[in-house]
């Protein structure tokens, strides 16, 4: 997802062959068109660099505007590009909007992605779900992630640890919780950023509501090491749950470019002790 600006103007295998000079050996494919160019590219990644590509996203169903196959769209595709790129896991990036409004529209939407699981596994593929924060809205006094998981038993989970921690929870006590279910973690840090110079502008000029929304929207994403949690025991509960891959992702910038906060991630994880992770 961090790099589908480069995959479009340089594509895959050169981005590639960039992230894989910064010292990481394994991505996981989102937001990219799955077309025969890029497909064949990452191929030559593999083959050239020894990337590995770790897992594929999809979806359920496709929404207007962002490229990506669907489970029930082009689920024969789907499984032939697994096949071709030894990709074993899939992941699905978010319930569709409407899946959110009630506890039955999450119970349906799980119950039909735990069908597609159970067809993936026949051949030889593995499905799991990838958190946001709204999965820790409450239905009945009962996660809307609990939710998703009671109904879809062949689905796994990716766990992302920064939403996470934007859902009000632990991110070491939910990696535990979810022991043996997660095959993939998302390590992004949880900054709180200053307040930008014009909110005192505003304040001065005595738009308090506005001088407001900014103190209430400082919460940022951030390289790995840059914020407030405790990647050390993340990564050593991650490995202890089972994960087979820890993935290095950011959603916002803030300014820097892609290759710079990939850089400071994978020197921060470095310092902490993990580089023989990558």
């Amino acid at each position: 997802m961090m790099l589908k600006g480069s995959f479009a103007e340089v594509g895959a295998f050169e981005t590639l062959r960039k992230v894989n000079g910064l010292g990481y050996n394994a991505v996981e494919i989102s937001q990219i068109p799955m077309d025969e160019k890029n497909v064949a590219e990452l191929e030559k990644a593999q083959a050239e660099l020894g990337m590995d590509v770790a897992a594929l996203s999809v979806m359920m169903e496709k929404p207007v505007g962002r490229p990506g196959d669907s489970l029930k769209d082009d689920f024969e595709k789907i499984v032939a590009d697994a096949k071709r790129l030894d990709t074993k896991l899939l992941r699905i990036g978010m319930l569709p909007f409407p899946a959110m409004k009630s506890i039955d529209a999450v119970i349906d939407f799980a119950k039909e992605t735990n069908g597609y699981a159970e067809r993936l596994q026949e051949h030889g593929i593995s499905l799991y779900y990838h958190n946001h924060h709204i999965e820790f809205a409450k239905f009945d006094g009962k996660y809307m992630l609990d939710i998703i998981n009671e109904n879809s038993p062949a689905m796994g989970l990716e766990i992302d640890v920064h939403w996470v921690q934007r859902g009000g929870l632990d991110p070491v006590r939910t990696l535990d919780k979810y022991a043996g279910q997660t095959a993939m973690v998302h390590l992004k840090d949880y900054r709180i950023g200053m307040m930008p110079a014009q909110a005192f502008g505003l304040l001065e000029a005595g738009d308090v509501g506005a001088f407001m929304a900014a103190f209430k929207n400082v919460v940022q994403f951030a390289e790995v090491g840059e914020g407030n949690l405790d990647f050390p025991s993340i990564i050593d509960h991650a490995q202890a749950a089972g994960a087979q891959y820890l993935l290095v992702e950011q959603d916002e910038l803030y300014g820097r470019t892609v290759w710079e906060a990939l850089e400071t991630s994978h020197r921060n994880l470095s310092a902490m002790g993990f580089a023989e992770l990558f």
